[in-house]
């Protein structure tokens, strides 16, 4: 499951251009994993902490891709409020047994060197207080590149969304293949997980 606001929702692209989209096609290629998409534009860490147990309780997700905190950040809000959102949404996803990938995410200079670092170190943070796979920028490879955006420079555009699919899939193919265990000294192959 994805869970995660505009950047996953597709905002301002056509119909199944997105990089959940183009994601969707790669796991099930492989597998028969099933990938829903549960972002919602606009949607900020807060708001994703308020329903994430609802998520969690109607997909019953193997794992959980986490894309949120931009918008908490593009809107000041305090660090100490996104890490706790972010964390209470993590936990969620571990006390119902769903591994998260989390994704990370930068602000534009603009909002003063201090903020931005402090915000791009709340994910980081996270994954090794919780033992999370993390995707270190989303938008790694283009971030700083304003032709792969859309006209509000926020939005990636089209052309740049297989780039966001490969940042996530290098890490979330990682956790779909089978773990070579060894139980009572002989290897045998853990079942996939499934993301939902």
């Amino acid at each position: 499951m994805v869970f995660g606001d505009s950047l996953s929702a597709g905002y301002g692209l056509p119909r199944d251009a997105g990089w959940v989209d183009l994601l969707k096609q790669r796991v099930q290629a492989q597998s028969q994993t099933k990938l829903i998409n549960n972002s919602i534009s606009g949607e900020t860490a807060a708001g994703g902490r308020t329903r994430i147990q609802h998520a969690l309780k109607t997909h019953r997700p193997d794992i959980v891709i986490v894309e949120l905190g931009g918008n908490d950040g593009l809107r000041g809000a305090s660090i100490e409020s996104i890490f706790g959102s972010l964390a209470a949404i993590i936990e969620a996803c571990q006390r119902n047994k769903a591994q998260v990938l989390l994704a990370g995410m930068q602000l534009p200079p603009n909002y003063g060197m201090a903020y931005t670092q402090k915000f791009q170190d709340i994910y980081p943070q996270l994954a090794k207080r919780y033992g999370v796979k993390l995707v270190p920028f989303l938008l790694d490879g283009f971030g700083n590149k304003r032709e792969f955006f859309q006209a509000d420079g926020i939005h990636p555009t089209a052309q740049a969304q297989e780039k966001i699919a490969e940042n996530v899939w290098k890490v979330l193919k990682t956790m779909l293949e089978p773990q070579q265990t060894l139980v009572d000294g002989s290897a045998r192959s853990a079942t996939p997980k499934a993301v939902r």
